[in-house]
């Protein structure tokens, strides 16, 4: 696992909003665990947008009635690919 160091520069309100979210008054410990907090939901949020994404797809392809099937050889799927 690889580690970043990065520098964020933050002034006025994200600066104040920041700093009341940490130490004794906040949530967080430090700065890089907010950020760090903030990264991972971001990231659930993400991988939760393509997971419904995947869901409607699946549930439309799904629903189709079986008449809009056609059989299909290897062959057919291998020359439609190509």
């Amino acid at each position: 696992m690889s580690q970043t160091t990065m520098t964020v520069r933050l002034s006025g309100d994200l600066s104040d909003f920041v700093a009341n979210n940490v130490d004794e008054n906040g949530s967080y410990e430090n700065i890089s665990e907010y950020v760090r907090s903030l990264i991972r939901d971001d990231k659930k949020r993400f991988e939760q947008e393509a997971f419904e994404r995947l869901k409607a797809e699946l549930t439309l392809a799904f629903s189709a009635p079986d008449s809009s099937y056609s059989k299909l050889s290897a062959e057919d799927i291998f020359n439609r690919n190509s």
